[in-house]
């Protein structure tokens, strides 16, 4: 793999004090359908017209915040997008029922490994609970955060965590983005309808 390239991004007013835990399990006030209604669509429906939608694959990864003595965190993640330019912005979407995410709240910070074809492995690592998924993982600390950056990945972006959305049976997280980098080669990892793919040529 070629060098990675780090480009960070400076604003004015950037924070530089340590994280700030945020709380990780805000009030589910955004709701599309109240409590005592039913849902116009059901959820096996609703996951088999969207698994037509291919998109990328990331692992969101943290490192141990103060007192947590579980280590750095990590979960793969599909709902990952660019959100604004200005201030650089990006976000995902995890569960609220995740227990990953409490630990990358108490942390403040993470960076989103963007996986590349061969990577699929990897990726299924990650996907797993309860288990431990840095185990033969080679990784480095982010530049600005520490959140550890995977070896290999073509791309990865370190963030501090900017807000949380409340979204349903989902949280939207936004990030500021800190500093970010790529790869001069590689092809992305890719998911549609349940399974990893590729592009051809």
């Amino acid at each position: 793999m070629a060098a990675t390239v780090i480009r960070y991004l400076r604003t004015t007013g950037a924070p530089t004090a340590a994280p700030t835990p945020v709380d990780p399990h805000p009030r589910p006030e955004l709701r599309a359908v109240r409590d005592d209604e039913r849902a116009p669509i059901g959820s096996g429906e609703f996951r088999s017209v969207l698994g037509n939608f291919a998109s990328g694959v990331t692992v969101i990864t943290a490192p141990a915040a103060d007192g947590d003595g579980d280590g750095p965190a990590g979960f793969a993640c599909q709902s990952f997008a660019s959100l604004s330019l200005d201030p650089p912005l990006v976000t995902f979407m995890v569960g609220r029922t995740s227990t990953t995410w409490p630990r990358i709240a108490r942390a403040g910070v993470f960076c989103v490994n963007i996986l590349g074809a061969e990577q699929g492995g990897l990726c299924r690592s990650f996907a797993v609970s309860g288990a431990d998924k840095f185990a033969g993982v080679a990784h480095t600390p982010a530049p600005v955060t520490g959140s550890p950056q995977l070896a290999d990945v073509p791309a990865w972006i370190d963030c501090r965590i900017h807000a949380v959305h409340t979204g349903g049976d989902h949280l939207i997280v936004v990030g500021r983005v800190e500093a970010m980098g790529a790869a001069q080669e590689g092809e992305p990892l890719l998911f549609h309808k349940g399974r990893f793919g590729r592009f051809a040529s």
